[in-house]
């Protein structure tokens, strides 16, 4: 008793907070080395867009290279409706992983989500989420991000606005992620409160709110609710693609908290479904679609779903590693099967690309 006293009167509240903050360093450095790890299998489930076939355009009378890509998302011009989706990872290597996601975002004309801002909110180590990140992206769609849990532990106003300024953004993520807080050793278990907070910062807050699962997926119900509550876009992150659940049971501290973790692993709705679900009850809210989306294919099927943006992350994370021009050839690649797909439907641009037919298939391809 007498240790822990002395320890009670010796540890200040700065040295506290530091070591909470090296915590959660630790925690998402742990969480990038799992899902780099080929051997992890943190993919899990099917996003559903298996079940979707396009009717192939025999005759497109339409030149390829002249299809059109552009599109506006929040008010920002995108020269492809592509999303780099947030992604998270240890200080030091998560610095280069923000800047090589930055230079390329810049370069295709695409748009940036940034990985939870909460550890540069608690401490020094802000990851490269500066104004750097908008000096190298000045003309990209740029997405601050914190946790949803976190607006009912000390992030209000102030501390939202310290998250866009971080950054120069232009809209502000809330990622919803009950099921990893609840199979996460010391997760944030309290999310009572959570949708009145949401809509107390976006009745304040001077940029958009964009609302985001990390991998379970949004319902329709959920969707009118955010959106009533002012959130301005929705991004349905639905199951097909990193499930979290597996993510956590790899961190698993003891065989029964990966055991509860596990049981979760194919959770969720899956991002297909998800998708025509929002779409139906909110048909005029902009629309991410991310979750196991695997090439151009998917997303163009995912556009023709009702989604406005595309987003990919840990697909694109070994190149974020690697350099800037690893990233861009991983997303030129991804462009160029939108084209393609774009052209085979007769589709000329985004537009026509909605409209074009859409087959249902019992033929899941894997």
């Amino acid at each position: 008793m007498k240790i822990k006293m002395y320890k009670m009167i010796t540890t200040s509240p700065n040295k506290e907070m530091a070591m909470a903050s090296d915590d959660l360093s630790a925690r998402k450095n742990d969480h990038l080395d799992i899902v780099l790890d080929p051997a992890g299998k943190t993919q899990r489930g099917e996003s559903g867009f298996a079940a979707f076939a396009f009717e192939h355009c025999a005759l497109p009378e339409l030149h390829l290279d002249q299809v059109q890509l552009g599109s506006r998302f929040l008010g920002r011009a995108l020269k492809a409706p592509l999303l780099i989706s947030s992604m998270t990872g240890g200080a030091v290597r998560a610095t280069r992983i923000n800047r090589h996601l930055a230079e390329a975002a810049q370069a295709l004309g695409i748009a940036l989500g940034v990985g939870s801002q909460r550890v540069a909110l608690e401490s020094d180590a802000n990851q490269g989420l500066t104004r750097q990140l908008r000096e190298l992206a000045p003309d990209v769609l740029l997405l601050s991000n914190i946790g949803a849990a976190q607006l009912v532990s000390g992030v209000g106003l102030e501390e939202a606005r310290r998250l866009v300024d971080m950054l120069d953004a232009d809209a502000l993520i809330i990622h919803l992620n009950p099921l990893q807080e609840a199979v996460q050793p010391g997760g944030d278990r309290d999310w009572r409160g959570v949708l009145a907070a949401i809509e107390q910062l976006a009745a304040r807050l001077d940029v958009p709110l964009i609302a985001k699962e990390v991998g379970a997926g949004i319902g329709a119900t959920v969707a009118r609710q955010l959106v009533e509550a002012g959130v301005a876009a929705i991004d349905v992150a639905g199951a097909g693609g990193t499930s979290w659940a597996v993510v956590e049971a790899q961190r698993a501290q003891t065989p029964a908290q990966r055991q509860i973790a596990m049981a979760f692993a194919d959770w969720g709705i899956p991002t297909a479904q998800a998708l025509v679900g929002v779409r139906a009850a909110c048909p005029d809210t902009p629309l991410i679609a991310s979750g196991g989306i695997r090439d151009g294919v998917e997303a163009a099927k995912a556009i023709r779903l009702g989604a406005d943006l595309v987003g990919q992350a840990a697909a694109a994370l070994p190149g974020a590693l690697q350099s800037t021009e690893a990233v861009i050839e991983h997303f030129e690649v991804l462009i160029a099967q939108l084209r393609i797909a774009c052209f085979c439907t007769g589709s000329a641009d985004l537009t026509a690309l909605r409209r074009a037919p859409l087959l249902t298939t019992p033929f899941a391809r894997g």
